[in-house]
């Protein structure tokens, strides 16, 4: 996915005759950050993918696939798609068709085993998140504290604070998300 996100930002940016400086400076994204998603090198958070859109003048769904059922309103356990993969480590599930016309955003997220040691960073955006445990032991980061979440345990907190989840542990953690407000709604 980060590929094809990053050839219709190319395709996109090249078609308005925009330089990567100049949509550096739209977004307040550095170059060579640009160069690498444009290149499918690296991933893009939705804040940022966001601004990217407001910049080009399209939506934030121009950039992602639409859903094969999206008039249903059920999407069955073996209809589940994976809707994004970021740096071989969390796997994005979508858990909805219409994407476009929700105010809540749900999905399911499997994080990979990681290395503790790696510096998790901690970013805000706008809105608010729900979170809930299914499986192994989530590391919740929010203002430099860590707090650890069993299978069971939830957390519902303003995304407006310094925050990240992390997998310090040598399972998969699965955990049910809820995200306000839905970022691709149109």
């Amino acid at each position: 996915m980060n590929l094809d996100v990053g050839k219709k930002i190319k395709e996109l940016r090249t078609k308005n005759q925009l330089t990567l400086k100049d949509l550096s400076a739209k977004t307040s994204l550095s170059i060579g950050y640009l160069s690498q998603l444009e290149r499918g090198l690296t991933t893009v958070a939705i804040d940022s993918l966001m601004n990217i859109a407001k910049a080009l003048e399209v939506t934030l769904s121009y950039f992602v696939a639409e859903p094969k059922h999206k008039k249903d309103f059920i999407i069955r356990s073996y209809e589940r798609e994976v809707f994004q993969v970021e740096n071989n480590q969390i796997i994005q599930i979508q858990l909805t068709n219409d994407i476009e016309n929700k105010d809540l955003l749900p999905r399911i997220f499997e994080i990979l085993p990681t290395n503790s040691t790696e510096e998790v960073t901690l970013y805000p955006h706008i809105g608010e998140e729900f979170v809930y445990v299914l499986e192994g032991i989530l590391t919740l980061l929010i203002n430099n504290e860590r707090h650890e979440l069993f299978p069971g345990d939830s957390a519902h907190y303003n995304s407006n604070v310094q925050h990240n989840w992390a997998n310090n542990t040598n399972r998969t953690v699965k955990i049910l998300t809820v995200h306000t407000p839905n970022l691709f709604k149109k």
